[in-house]
């Protein structure tokens, strides 16, 4: 029988989630993302909107208005997102939900920013909160940048509204959704030389009542995309020193727990990157690891973690750029090998704590991608190895599993029967005899919790494992 322990995976110092497609860029399925960055996120942003009042809806708006002339990615009726397809008019069977599964299928939680037509009834607030309410501990940005002037919503409400409607909308995914945590993603710290937050008389309620607090804050920014090209000689780009953003948003965060009255509630950066618009290719690796830095040397550790902004892009806030000729095919920009090394960072990784001997079966929880119960299955090796695979058979071939070996995660879907396990070596290579473990998890199989599991069945996911995989090992080439 083999040695197999139970391992948990916990939180990281300061988690990092990853933005995957947007008015910029399209969704990239994770099993790409995966095999370019060597492993999960704590999150992955998806972004869409919901504007049912609106003759066009469900069109996007850029499909729905194609004859508009526009001069500003907002310039639309509604935004340029896609368009959520649940709702009291809808169902879940299109996006976002597909783009839902697909994420914590891969084990990781999800984060849904949604702008939303503040006029909408509690009827429709109420069918999104179930909509949401299988997959497990997610969260939800509504209305992010609320303080700023260019989205829909803001120009169909007042600041003041705009917060009433985030309070309303909180309370009613609290009771039909318990599982969603939300964030509020206003505005920072006055940028003059008042400690105030940017409309905190407005907000001060939603600060007090949301489960998050976010900024969004670029390094450097070429809002003018894609309509103007950033040039010298001109000016909607912007690019500040990585210690003057990370200030701020420390700045905001004091604030914030002020407001709160001392209490603390986690803060992100719900988007963060160095415009490559603006800066080119090689500063923006330099200066997005200037500002990882800045966060791991600050003992206070206030900053739960950030969203890197975005996995492709269609300018250069990629780690991929969009290629012209093919909106399917990306093209790896440097920042892409630098953000891998940051992110497999143990400052930024996940913790894995090993336990106890555990025999079969065992029952594996998913609670979310920090919180979650698993097996590591010790393998010895005499050295770098040659061949090194996962077979599947038995009951095993139908589980949904995440495998993590030598730093590198490798997913298992279901019925699939075999995992090559040597891309954990290709930058890795074992340099003597050692063992390893081979650390099990499983996240939901169709990406949503089970009703039927019990009382707790929107926050933990349940399997049972009843055998092992079968492991080859050689270190010779056959021929």
């Amino acid at each position: 029988m083999e040695k197999i322990k139970s391992v948990k995976l916990l939180p990281a110092r300061c988690a990092v989630d990853l933005s995957d497609g947007s008015e910029r860029g399209l969704y990239v399925d994770q099993d790409y993302i995966l095999r370019k960055l060597g492993r999960p996120h704590r999150a992955v942003n998806i972004m869409y909107c919901y504007y049912p009042k609106d003759e066009t809806w469900p069109k996007r708006a850029q499909d729905a208005y194609k004859d508009m002339e526009v001069g500003f990615a907002w310039d639309y009726p509604y935004d340029n997102y896609f368009p959520y397809l649940g709702g009291l008019e809808g169902d879940t069977l299109g996006e976002p939900f597909t783009c839902m599964r697909d994420i914590r299928k891969h084990g990781q939680d999800v984060i849904l920013t949604l702008t939303c037509d503040p006029k909408v009834s509690d009827e429709q607030i109420k069918a999104i909160a179930k909509d949401l309410r299988s997959f497990g501990k997610m969260m939800l940005r509504l209305n992010h940048e609320c303080t700023g002037s260019w989205f829909s919503f803001n120009k169909r409400a007042d600041y003041a509204e705009i917060a009433d409607f985030y309070v309303r909308f909180h309370r009613i995914v609290k009771e039909y959704a318990p599982n969603v945590s939300m964030i509020l993603c206003a505005g920072a710290a006055d940028k003059k030389n008042s400690e105030k937050i940017d409309r905190e008389e407005e907000f001060v309620t939603a600060f007090k009542e949301t489960e998050f607090w976010s900024i969004d804050q670029y390094i450097a920014l070429n809002w003018g995309w894609p309509y103007e090209v950033a040039e010298k000689d001109n000016k909607q780009h912007m690019r500040l020193p990585a210690s003057n953003v990370y200030k701020l948003a420390r700045k905001t965060f004091e604030r914030l727990k002020y407001i709160n009255g001392g209490k603390v509630k986690p803060m992100v950066l719900s988007e963060l990157n160095a415009d490559g618009d603006v800066t080119g290719p090689y500063a923006q690796v330099k200066i997005m690891k200037e500002f990882c830095n800045l966060i791991k040397q600050d003992a206070e550790r206030w900053l739960n973690g950030f969203c890197f902004y975005q996995f492709r892009d269609d300018g250069r806030l990629g780690l991929e750029i969009t290629d012209p000729n093919n909106p399917a095919v990306g093209v790896e920009q440097p920042m892409l090998a630098a953000y891998r090394d940051i992110i497999h960072d143990d400052f930024f990784k996940p913790g894995m704590k090993t336990g106890k001997n555990v025999k079969l079966p065992v029952v594996l929880n998913w609670r979310s991608s920090d919180d979650a119960d698993g097996i590591a299955m010790e393998l010895e090796f005499e050295k770098d190895p040659v061949f090194a695979e996962a077979n599947f058979e038995g009951a095993i071939a139908d589980a949904n599993l995440m495998l993590e070996l030598n730093g590198t995660w490798f997913y298992k879907a279901k019925g699939v029967k075999f995992v090559d396990l040597m891309p954990a070596f290709f930058s890795k290579r074992l340099k003597g005899a050692c063992k390893l473990n081979l650390n099990i998890f499983a996240p939901p199989a169709t990406g949503e919790n089970d009703p039927g599991q019990g009382e707790n069945w929107d926050t933990c996911y349940s399997f049972t494992l009843e055998n092992l995989p079968g492991i080859r090992i050689r270190y010779e080439r056959i021929c």
